[in-house]
């Protein structure tokens, strides 16, 4: 494994009870820290068969490692394998797809199965009313999935929010995150392997008194411990890059979440935006059908 192995197996074993493992589910253990590719990727008989054990074995020690079943902790694991490797070896992990566009398809519909199926209502409910009587809400996103923080913050204004995302560069999130106060939110977005800069803002957030959230595909205990709630979503794609889908729909159900904390400012921001796009001739209109 790329990342260093004693920060993999230190992330498991603080995850232990504190009365430890039973020898059956220790020897699951030792198998995720010694083999975390095969983890990662093999089926539930498969990790059985590697402890030596039964596939029972395996889903009680992902209950007793504080996961809701094996599904679960292989999508953490996955992830954290997954932010160890290079873009390259990303790519050679997934090479011999037979149809690369279906594959990716058919992933982002297994993503958005998981995400529905892990979805936290209360949670999603907490961090849309934090958005919501917050002075300002900050959204950190960089690289690819700028375009989800993108999209989140945009239409968070639009429901009637302060809301605006940084992904211009570390000068602007200094910039910005200097502003932050008690009275602020801050959203921090990041798959695949984390910015340091995303670390650091979330850091200087939580010290400053805003609420701080994370959307992640791996809880990163640097983050998990800036973070009042961590949002956990499937990204892995089919290629080199993370696949965006299940954190766009994460995204939008926060934001129709916020639309619904205060109806009428929701509904007043849509009928001045909507009054300004005409004023400024914004829209497309279609010709009108000649008469014959």
């Amino acid at each position: 494994m790329a990342e260093t192995d004693d920060g993999f197996e230190a992330w498991l074993r603080d995850r232990l009870p504190a009365r430890g493992l039973r020898p059956k589910s220790a020897a699951v253990l030792e198998v995720l820290v010694s083999q975390p590719r095969r983890a990662s990727f093999g089926s539930t008989a498969e990790l059985a068969q590697l402890a030596g054990v039964n596939v029972a074995t395996v889903t009680r020690t992902a209950q007793a490692l504080g996961f809701a079943g094996w599904p679960a902790l292989q999508q953490e694991l996955r992830a954290r394998y997954m932010s160890s490797l290079s873009a390259p070896q990303v790519a050679e992990e997934h090479r011999g797809v037979g149809s690369p566009g279906s594959a990716a398809l058919r992933r982002d519909l297994d993503s958005l199965a998981l995400l529905n199926r892990r979805f936290d209502e209360d949670v999603l409910r907490e961090v849309a009313q934090a958005i919501g009587a917050a002075r300002r809400t900050l959204v950190i996103a960089d690289g690819s999935y700028a375009a989800v923080g993108i999209a989140m913050a945009h239409n968070a204004r639009l429901a009637g929010y302060d809301v605006h995302a940084v992904t211009a560069g570390d000068a602007e999130l200094a910039n910005q995150t200097a502003k932050l106060t008690g009275d602020d939110v801050l959203v921090a977005i990041s798959f695949w392997r984390l910015y340091e800069s995303t670390v650091l803002a979330a850091d200087e957030a939580k010290s400053r008194g805003a609420r701080v959230f994370a959307i992640t595909d791996a809880a990163s205990p640097a983050l998990a411990d800036a973070a009042e709630h961590v949002l956990m979503v499937p990204a892995e794609g089919v290629t080199f890059f993370p696949s965006l889908t299940a954190g766009m729909a994460l995204a939008q159900a926060i934001v129709a979440q916020l639309a619904a904390v205060d109806p009428v400012r929701t509904s007043a921001s849509i009928e001045a935006a909507e009054a300004m796009w005409s004023r400024f001739d914004l829209l497309h209109r279609r010709p009108s059908a000649k008469s014959g």
